[in-house]
């Protein structure tokens, strides 16, 4: 309970943070100035959005399927938000201490298709049920090889575990598993690749892109419902990339060798870890065009899904050798 709240808290704080350094980071890569009227450099823009979009009218369409169109967003944001259950923050606090923490993840994440299902159905809009359905066989299809990079690791390190996979990385940099097993490389950039399409981030963004579904599966939803998917949005970001840390990075485990992580340093190394992955995540959507859907399909299936059963493979008989 006292990392599901840490997290809540430092969720909520993030995205407020995120949308603002994304906007800034667009800006830089863009050479346009992005937010600079509200605050000091823009710094205030981010919670005057927020201050707007909770007094919007919660607007409503007529022949919409009321109770499905109401709880959609809230259940693509608990199953989203309900992963950080089983992730640790440091070495004294572990979570839910799931022993099988990175497959109840996987699993209750999953979830999230059936709200983004309910709200295009729901909303009794083409547009929006057509944006549905891409978005569920686009997040089904990814889910695919960000399973299979997931079990390479597992298979490399004998544990479902999340913090015992921590303790394994100890020893600072040498000991990450991508520096320990360096074929970890390709699994960590297919997990990143299909980690940037669950999150609906470009070049994968097709649930939401404006020129071809009108805003996808919540075109007929506002104010704070719409802000709800967009948090949901965020919080899929942030858990993919503090999973990514703790897989591949060390975890909350220093890079340093020999240095002692308590508690407060620990919490401070795998947020850290995961923010510099979100910034990647930045970069990638302001330096990347968008996929066509039959492009976004091809790669998954055709490509990330093969690669991903070959390192399956190879990590099993890596094993074995290291065994042997």
């Amino acid at each position: 309970m006292i990392s599901f709240a840490i997290y809540l808290g430092f969720l909520l704080i993030f995205v407020v943070f995120a949308v603002y350094a994304e906007r800034k980071t667009a800006a830089f890569i863009q050479n346009r100035l992005g937010p600079m009227e509200v605050g000091p450099k823009g710094i205030l823009q981010t919670i005057a959005d927020l201050l707007k979009m909770l007094q919007k009218e919660d607007i409503r369409a007529n022949a919409i399927d009321i109770i499905p169109f109401l709880f959609a967003p809230f259940i693509v944001f608990a199953a989203v938000f309900t992963g950080f259950s089983v992730l640790p923050l440091n070495s004294t606090i572990d979570g839910s201490g799931v022993s099988s923490g990175v497959f109840f993840l996987l699993a209750i994440v999953s979830l999230d298709v059936l709200g983004v299902l309910m709200a295009g159905w729901a909303s009794n809009n083409k547009y929006s049920l057509y944006g549905a359905m891409r978005s569920v066989a686009q997040i089904v299809s990814y889910e695919v090889p960000l399973g299979l990079s997931v079990l390479c690791v597992i298979i490399l390190t004998g544990t479902l575990n999340l913090q015992t996979m921590s303790f394994l990385q100890e020893g600072g940099l040498p000991g990450w598993n991508i520096i320990q097993y360096p074929i970890l490389i390709i699994p960590f950039i297919i997990f990143f690749i299909a980690g940037l399409a669950e999150s609906n981030r470009t070049p994968f963004d097709l649930p939401e892109s404006e020129s071809e579904l009108i805003g996808g599966y919540h075109t007929e939803y506002s104010g704070f419902r719409w802000g709800i998917f967009m948090l949901s949005e965020y919080g899929m970001m942030l858990l993919l990339s503090i999973l990514a840390a703790i897989l591949f990075f060390g975890g909350w485990n220093s890079p340093f060798p020999n240095m002692l992580v308590g508690p407060i340093w620990g919490t401070f190394w795998l947020l850290f870890k995961a923010l510099l992955l979100i910034f990647v995540q930045m970069w990638v959507r302001w330096t990347l065009p968008r996929l066509r859907v039959d492009q976004l399909m091809s790669l998954s299936w055709k490509y990330l899904t093969p690669l991903a059963i070959v390192m399956l493979f190879v990590c099993a008989l890596w094993k074995l050798w290291i065994i042997g």
